[in-house]
């Protein structure tokens, strides 16, 4: 297995830098203006592990502005059973999509991002691209700082590493994945957002804390660039 190991715990100290990244995106609001699509998508956005709809309203409301359809996943809070989410994503997606003319763009920050590649790793001709943002596709929740939580509540987080390894050979992930990290995650190690496997992953490391990543001015550019045409 992967020898990683979650960020240290003084990193945490990194989140509170979370707080610029509005005020940021404020300043860079002409640049990120210009970014108007040719092509509208389709577009679902999902929360990190713990949150909701809410939390992900400032991207969701800069793509509408950019001309996309966005919704949310409109599941309420992130905090089920994984596999027994994305079982039910699958379901609702393949019933929200059922008529769409087009493949749809998944945008999922860090657990949300996570769901969004195995939707797409089970679905590959619904989601036409996938983005994550420190997302820890590498172990799960083993290297970040839930895995003391896991553990504490009796939870093997190595048995969940072997299960997402087995996923992973039993079905290659074949959707193009840009996947956005951030070296100063104070939550997930940024080695574990890293895919070695997959074929069209594309990384772009961006200065950003985790909570900073799905309001971060950068990450909104680089989605809405790539969806412009």
């Amino acid at each position: 297995m992967t020898q990683l190991k979650p960020p240290a715990l003084a990193s945490m100290f990194n989140e509170a830098f979370a707080a610029f990244e509005l005020p940021k995106l404020l300043l860079r609001a002409p640049e990120l203006s210009r970014l108007k699509t040719v092509n509208p998508r389709k577009i679902i956005v999902m929360p990190g592990f713990g949150a909701d709809d809410f939390s992900t309203l400032p991207i969701r409301g800069y793509l509408s502005s950019m001309g996309h359809e966005v919704q949310g996943w409109n599941r309420g809070l992130n905090i089920k059973d994984v596999q027994e989410t994305l079982d039910e994503l699958v379901q609702d997606i393949e019933k929200r999509t059922r008529n769409a003319a087009e493949p749809i763009v998944i945008v999922g920050w860090s657990l949300g991002g996570y769901l969004a590649r195995e939707v797409a790793r089970d679905l590959p001709n619904t989601v036409e691209q996938v983005f994550t943002l420190g997302s820890p596709i590498v172990g799960g929740p083993k290297y970040t700082q839930l895995a003391s939580l896991y553990r504490s509540q009796g939870i093997d987080v190595d048995w969940i590493e072997r299960v997402i390894i087995e996923r992973e050979d039993a079905n290659e992930l074949i959707t193009p994945v840009t996947a956005v990290y951030s070296k100063s995650d104070g939550v997930v190690a940024w080695q574990a957002c890293i895919d070695k496997k997959s074929p069209n992953v594309e990384h772009i490391e961006i200065s950003a804390s985790h909570i900073g990543l799905g309001i971060s001015a950068d990450s909104f550019r680089i989605v809405a660039d790539k969806l412009k045409n």
